[in-house]
């Protein structure tokens, strides 16, 4: 049984010229292929979110040899346009998540940050190799939903998925990084059998299939770096301040949620 951790890329936007809304997440074309360039010089098998989790989940399956996960939220342009060749030039596979209600066509709600991708796009990234799974409709914080805003969110993203490409996700990650036990309860319940976070740590099997640790790659992420979180190696020391930020952000929501309960309770 594979028990080895494994690191997950997060990418958001892969721009020349990002705006200020997706900068300090975005990598620039040449760096993605930098880095492309590093996980295959260094032996790398990239697998998908889907790849992974069947491997962990099975008792006879094994993990390839330097495994890694290459994934993208929210479904920027720019992943066809600048990553999609460098990924097809290595062979590797990859994880597109994608919130459904910013990408451009018929669902468009208007709320993406950039330009986004269209429906055509998705489907040729699909064809080339990319998982395409759910990042909910309209990229809210989950946790922060009432009931039934968040079934909305999560099968509203599921159905359009399945009716753009023909079979549902399986895969799904949570908007900002953020779930809790009713979140990732209903996201298994909606069909999605397994879910990515953030955590800034390497995935392990012992986190469960909802609740995968992701590294995030952005614009001030040094070639040294880069090769420290794929090796898994310093991410404490290099996410520290992300951790801690993290954690007093989470006890602001978390008393927001109890005043919220207390409100409805008195209603």
């Amino acid at each position: 049984m594979s028990t080895e951790p494994v690191p997950i890329l997060m990418y958001h936007s892969v721009a020349r010229a990002p705006n200020e809304a997706t900068h300090g997440l975005s990598v620039s074309p040449d760096t993605f292929a930098r880095q492309m360039d590093v996980l295959g010089e260094r032996g790398f098998t990239p697998l998908t979110a889907s790849q992974l989790a069947a491997v962990w989940r099975s008792s006879k399956q094994t993990l390839p040899a330097r495994p890694v996960l290459i994934t993208f939220d929210d479904g920027y342009e720019g992943v066809h346009r600048h990553a999609l060749p460098v990924l097809a030039r290595h062979g590797f596979v990859s994880t597109l998540f994608v919130s459904t209600g910013w990408l451009r066509g018929e669902y468009d709600t208007g709320g993406g940050l950039d330009r986004m991708l269209d429906w055509d796009q998705v489907r040729e990234l699909a064809a080339a190799g990319a998982e395409i799974g759910g990042h909910s409709h309209t990229h809210p914080e989950l946790d922060q939903l009432p009931e039934d805003r968040l079934w909305f969110e999560l099968r509203r993203c599921r159905d359009i998925v399945a009716d753009q490409l023909g079979t549902r996700p399986a895969s799904f990650a949570y908007p900002y990084g953020y779930s809790s036990r009713r979140v990732r309860e209903r996201v298994r319940e909606t069909g999605y059998t397994q879910a990515l976070a953030v955590g800034n740590g390497l995935a392990r099997r012992g986190q469960g299939p909802y609740a995968l640790r992701r590294v995030t790659v952005r614009r001030s992420t040094g070639a040294e770096e880069f090769e420290r979180l794929v090796a898994g190696g310093s991410i404490g020391r290099d996410f520290a301040r992300d951790r801690a930020l993290t954690k007093g952000y989470a006890m602001v929501r978390r008393a927001r949620q109890i005043r919220r309960k207390a409100i409805r309770t008195r209603v």
